[in-house]
């Protein structure tokens, strides 16, 4: 899949006075890789609606008089296939920046060739803690919350709920799983014996049934699914087929309604819980509220026929206004020198899609934007928070 958003005529583009080598007087050049096909196709839903909240920006006269030219490339989740269509993106389209491409696995194996080039890695579309590094990777911002920071908060709620916990886990064969697993034992500290199984999966595995039997037969009475979308359903499904009822927990990767759990099958998904950042347009609770009336509303306009039930239309639509807040504080500098500087230090930016108390906040020394979520249940129609926001203020 290729979107643009605008495309300009090459006599235009000829044209135009440069302000750097990237942006013109009339347009920003943004690349970005996802996967529209494939294992993880689910994430490709979170492009679309970046895609879609740009087109919306654009018809409104774009950013600082310029429009996003916004390029999202089909990598199948695929970390070659990710290095093939970034380098495109950065060699052949000239993009000034790379915003938002999906997945912890295809974001590495380009992580060193775009820092290498200074070309900003923005928003990066995956949790991992790798994403935090700029001593390393100063050119690279992550996006979600980190892995090993929800880990520890989900080993944390077990110990506070089910102090006597038998616990299981699944975790893709891979640096995000790694992440979660290390902060998920973190959490457990000294109760880490308490974990009784814990397996994995690659993600061009057709299912994890044979996991899943294994699991159940450890006796479990907690199960930590961390997987992709098209495994978290499977494994709330398999779950209920035979028969075992543990507390399911699932990662923020993994909590869509229209991607996990109507797979799953939503009385199967009663009682999971997971961590939240974002607002669920299933909950009557945001029914009156400003911000989720609005994004209905783009929804109907630019996503007519996309789920409203799905949280990754929610995060392209938060991910989205993150960038355009970058772009618009570059004013007329649009170089990549000032891009990685103005998301470096984004400052308590309250959007209207995060959860109450939930800001988007980066500086020099800390570029993970999200540290907090609020622990919620699902009824059987959607997520029902409870308790505090947790994690970093």
């Amino acid at each position: 899949m290729r979107h643009r958003s605008t495309i300009p005529s090459l006599a235009l583009l000829a044209a135009l006075s440069l302000t750097s080598a990237y942006a013109s007087d009339t347009s920003i050049k943004i690349g970005n890789t996802a996967p529209y096909s494939g294992p993880a196709s689910a994430y490709g839903t979170i492009a679309r609606a970046e895609a879609a909240y740009f087109q919306m920006l654009n018809d409104k006269g774009g950013i600082n008089g310029r429009k996003i030219d916004f390029l999202t490339l089909d990598d199948g989740y695929a970390p070659a296939k990710s290095v093939e269509q970034t380098r495109r993106l950065v060699e052949q389209d000239e993009v000034v920046a790379l915003f938002s491409s999906v997945g912890t696995a295809p974001n590495i194996a380009v992580q060193k060739y775009l820092n290498t080039k200074k070309v900003p890695q923005l928003f990066v579309s995956s949790g991992a803690t790798r994403w935090n590094d700029p001593e390393h990777f100063p050119w690279t911002v992550g996006f979600n919350p980190t892995y090993e920071q929800e880990g520890r908060i989900y080993a944390q709620y077990i110990l506070k709920t089910k102090p006597d916990a038998k616990i299981a886990i699944i975790i893709p064969n891979e640096d995000a799983g790694k992440d979660y697993l290390k902060g998920f034992r973190d959490g457990l500290g000294n109760h880490v014996a308490q974990l009784v199984a814990q397996t994995t999966y690659l993600t061009t595995d057709p299912t994890i049934d044979s996991q899943m039997v294994l699991m159940k037969d450890s006796g479990a009475d907690v199960f930590f699914a961390e997987a992709t979308p098209k495994f978290a359903a499977q494994a709330i499904k398999k779950a209920a087929a035979m028969g075992w009822k543990p507390l399911i927990i699932l990662p923020t990767v993994s909590n869509s309604f229209g991607a996990v759990l109507e797979p799953a099958g939503l009385e199967n998904s009663i009682g999971v819980v997971t961590g939240l950042y974002l607002k669920d347009p299933n909950d009557p609770r945001w029914a009156g509220d400003p911000g989720m009336k609005e994004w209905h509303a783009w929804m109907q306009k630019y996503q007519p026929n996309a789920s409203t039930g799905d949280l990754f239309n929610v995060q392209g639509y938060t991910a989205a206004q993150v960038m355009a807040t970058v772009l618009t504080n570059c004013k007329d500098d649009v170089s990549r020198d000032n891009i990685i500087k103005q998301a470096s230090s984004v400052s308590h930016l309250a959007l209207p899609m995060l959860l109450p108390g939930i800001t988007v906040h980066t500086e020099p020394g800390n570029v993970t934007p999200i540290r907090q979520m609020q622990m919620a249940r699902f009824d059987g129609k959607s997520w029902v928070l409870m308790g505090d926001v947790l994690g970093e203020k």
